[in-house]
């Protein structure tokens, strides 16, 4: 019977060994960890709610290479509610922007420059110190032209 203990035991302890050298053998590979690490959690990006809001002074660049498009978006700005004096229309220094942008400078403007993009038929907005307001204390809205708006850069409309 003394036999039999023992060879229990040994049998124990052999088990044991090896559940500690599995074990260990996980742990030190990272397929297992003692104490798992916490996942970062995403904050949600506040939506903006635009605002579209005349007292704002507009300025438009065309920055392609077809012209008038300043002009034409001017007269659609005016049309939303913007004084003629407000808004302001020109050619940039470039003719390659590749994405109509509405631009602001304060981050308490950006419903703002959500508003006017949306005037605008869409458009991305970006916060910039690129363009700075020309009148003293009147905050501006800059809305840079981009080749998405050319006859050339617009997607052909789906055929039925």
């Amino acid at each position: 019977m003394r036999g039999w203990v023992v060879l229990l035991w040994a049998a124990l302890a052999t088990v044991v060994l090896i559940v500690i050298g599995i074990f260990g053998t996980l742990l030190a590979s990272g397929r297992i960890e003692l104490v798992p690490t916490p996942t970062p959690t995403i904050e949600p990006v506040p939506e903006v709610t635009p605002v579209v809001d005349p007292t704002y002074d507009v300025m438009i660049l065309n920055a392609t290479p077809e012209q008038g498009l300043a002009t034409q978006m001017k007269d659609v700005v005016v049309a939303a509610g913007w004084t003629d004096d407000k808004v302001t229309a020109g050619e940039a220094g470039s003719q390659d922007f590749p994405t109509t942008t509405v631009f602001y400078v304060d981050p308490a403007d950006e419903a703002a420059a959500a508003g006017l993009a949306g005037v605008i038929g869409g458009a991305e907005i970006e916060q910039s110190e690129a363009y700075p307001a020309t009148t003293e204390g009147v905050p501006q809205l800059t809305v840079v032209i981009g080749l998405d708006r050319t006859a050339a850069g617009q997607a052909p409309a789906p055929t039925p």
